[in-house]
């Protein structure tokens, strides 16, 4: 994983400068990820790792699929992906693109999980204590995850804050085992 991250760090990056540069960070964000769903798809990805494919016709297989949103920069930033074959990279350029683009506008984008479905003043609760422990506006994702027990486990990054019943138990059996 640490290989991806760092083989899809620059393409990351140089999509960012020219989002930034552009002042169009929703827009890219948005192309990127449209492009990380159709790499990702099965058939997709078959054609692109198959080497009786050319790079050329790939790239233009996907420029085709992602239609004139992509526009003329989405479809150069393809090619130059598909050139050096790093396509297969794009569902992780979205994430680090995402990450830079949080971190420009001062945002967090967590993801709590929860054993049952949350009210929105408990949603509400935990994004206000985020954004005062961050010190910045926090966007959330919910998910349930019965496994869980009760309780929830907020992700942001690669911050993880476990107050989760199963958490706690694995934690409570670690401790009694050493």
């Amino acid at each position: 994983m640490s290989e991806l991250s760092t083989l899809a760090r620059p393409y990351a990056e140089a999509a960012f400068r020219l989002a930034q540069g552009e002042g169009d960070l929703a827009g890219w964000s948005s192309r990127i990820a449209t492009l990380a769903t159709i790499v990702s798809d099965e058939q997709v990805a078959r054609l692109i790792a198959d080497p009786a494919v050319s790079a050329a016709r790939v790239a233009d297989l996907v420029i085709e699929v992602a239609g004139s949103a992509l526009g003329e920069r989405g479809a150069n930033f393809v090619k130059v992906l598909a050139e050096n074959d790093r396509l297969m990279l794009l569902p992780e350029i979205a994430v680090q693109f995402e990450t830079l683009k949080a971190d420009a506008e001062g945002t967090l984008e967590a993801t709590i999980t929860s054993a049952q479905e949350l009210t929105q003043t408990q949603i509400d609760d935990l994004v206000a204590g985020l954004k005062a422990k961050f010190n910045r506006a926090v966007h959330v994702q919910v998910a349930i995850d019965p496994e869980l027990i009760g309780g929830a486990v907020i992700t942001i990054g690669d911050q993880v804050i476990d107050g989760s019943v199963k958490g706690r138990l694995q934690r409570m059996a670690f401790a009694l085992q050493g």
